[in-house]
């Protein structure tokens, strides 16, 4: 689902000023360690942590897990919080203009069922990637910051480091 209602109806009122939103990223692990990626529909160029809105009335846990089943079509397993992040990494404009600046809980989670596969409508590729592969990807600025604040970044030095060669 793209935008939710809520948000819609939020947007005619405002139109693209910029948002403080509540969002979930979910770093999925297989159980070879590698991290699944995913590329937008919108912007394929770049890859990133698959993630979206926290939607009212919902716990930003049940969040993740509906975003992945949404987005890639796998059931999680119980996340586990990483990190809550923001600032100016997290912001982000879309192609249509609309700017959101985003507080996301970072999850780590595993596949419980099925098998990944874009959605096509949020979400046009899906790879898996070693931890060693990430500093070498091209990847969207909200993820990486995501990733080396998880010390996940694949730089080769111990992170989150303000000096990271990854940036």
């Amino acid at each position: 689902m793209g935008i939710s209602p809520y948000l819609a109806g939020l947007r005619k009122l405002i139109g693209h000023r910029q948002v403080l939103l509540p969002s979930v990223s979910v770093v999925l692990v297989g159980d070879d360690g590698r991290i699944l990626l995913v590329r937008h529909a919108g912007d394929p160029r770049w890859w990133g942590v698959p993630g979206g809105a926290v939607e009212i009335g919902e716990t930003p846990e049940m969040a993740a897990g509906r975003e992945i089943l949404e987005e890639i079509g796998v059931r999680i397993g119980v996340p586990r919080l990483l990190r809550v992040l923001g600032g100016p990494d997290f912001e982000v404009t879309y192609a249509n203009g609309d700017r959101v600046a985003y507080v996301t809980a970072v999850y780590r989670a595993g596949i419980d069922g099925g098998v990944p596969a874009p959605d096509r409508e949020e979400i046009s590729e899906v790879g898996w990637f070693g931890v060693d592969e990430l500093a070498g990807l091209d990847l969207n600025r909200f993820s990486r910051a995501l990733l080396r604040a998880i010390g996940m970044c694949g730089c080769g030095v111990p992170c989150p480091v303000i000096d990271c060669p990854s940036t």
